[in-house]
């Protein structure tokens, strides 16, 4: 049985900080690290990974996952961007995974890449959308950057020999692949999307909307800094397109996975996809009642761990262990 763990509104609370620091330097042009990677023009499809990017230590939690990246902002998870890795017939699917905004490939998937790897899996991983602070991606125009997931996948089958991938993301990361699904061709290309925590019919972002219409030039602000924060609150153009129609595609399985306690996306049941056939909507909570995870520390969450990975192979699907 797993220990019970406190609530961790604290963690969550300096996390909060951290991130609006740092957030709040790059719009004010004062934060002065080298980006991770070149920012892509608009419709650039430069793949946003270098076969001698660092491999960093596996974590047990984002905060220490996201001070690592702060110093090695273009660290790799371990297990992930092995790029002579063959999928096998038991794992035919190479898995990509896509960070969220603010974030980064390591922050993210620090903790779960290894464990897919040691599953079996060929494991990847991408920085996008820009970011002139380091650690900090994933503010760039979100169609921009779906561009850029989209050339990532055809990279990794072209290494790999793989006709599709199973993607697996946290917040944008979860939203940005619908993206690409319905409008880059994507649903040729991709079998499954697990989606932790995701932003799928906005957010109030840490009030930061609230925020860029109280302080005069602060949508400019915005607009310019973080156009992926734009884009993600509730009601935005963005939002109302992609999800016009429908939020699903017929040829493609998807996974939300949610916690109560999604002090980011809220309410947290903005997340889930409109029930179909081919969509799971998962709370922790449902399977380990005294899980407290958050929005952030989603991605490092034992019983999350377990649902990612029964949703990558139902055929063997695991009780969490609580």
């Amino acid at each position: 049985m797993r220990t019970f763990r406190s609530r961790p509104a604290p963690r969550l609370r300096l996390l909060t900080a951290a991130l609006t620091g740092l957030a709040a330097a790059t719009c004010l042009g004062l934060a002065g690290a080298a980006p991770t990677q070149a920012t892509p023009a608009a419709g650039s499809s430069t793949p946003a990974a270098a076969a001698d990017d660092p491999v960093g230590p596996r974590q047990d939690g984002f905060l220490p996952a996201f001070a690592y990246s702060a110093l090695h902002p273009a660290a790799v998870p371990t297990g992930a961007n092995d790029w002579n890795c063959r999928p096998t017939a038991d794992r035919p699917r190479p898995v990509v995974l896509v960070h969220g905004t603010f974030e980064n490939r390591y922050a993210n998937w620090a903790g779960l890449a290894p464990k897919l790897k040691d599953a079996g899996y060929c494991v990847y991983a991408l920085n996008y959308g820009g970011g002139s602070a380091g650690p900090l991606m994933a503010t760039g125009d979100i169609p921009a950057s779906a561009r850029q997931l989209a050339s990532f996948v055809d990279r990794v089958r072209a290494a790999t020999g793989a006709a599709k991938v199973d993607l697996v993301g946290h917040s944008q990361g979860g939203l940005l692949p619908r993206y690409y699904i319905k409008n880059l061709g994507g649903s040729a290309k991709v079998d499954k999307l697990i989606a932790l925590t995701p932003t799928n019919h906005g957010t109030s972002l840490w009030g930061l909307g609230l925020l860029a219409r109280l302080f005069p030039g602060g949508d400019a602000m915005m607009d310019s800094s973080c156009p992926a924060c734009r884009q993600q609150v509730t009601g935005s153009d963005f939002l109302n397109g992609l999800n016009t129609g429908g939020d699903t595609h017929p040829d493609v399985a998807y996974t939300v996975i949610t916690s109560r306690y999604d002090e980011v996306v809220t309410p947290y049941t903005s997340a889930y996809l409109a029930t179909s056939p081919n969509v799971s909507n998962l709370k922790v909570q449902d399977f380990c009642p005294t899980d407290l995870t958050d929005h952030v520390d989603i991605s490092y969450d034992p019983t999350a761990t377990t649902l990612t990975l029964n949703a990558l192979d139902p055929a063997h699907t695991h009780r969490p262990a609580c």
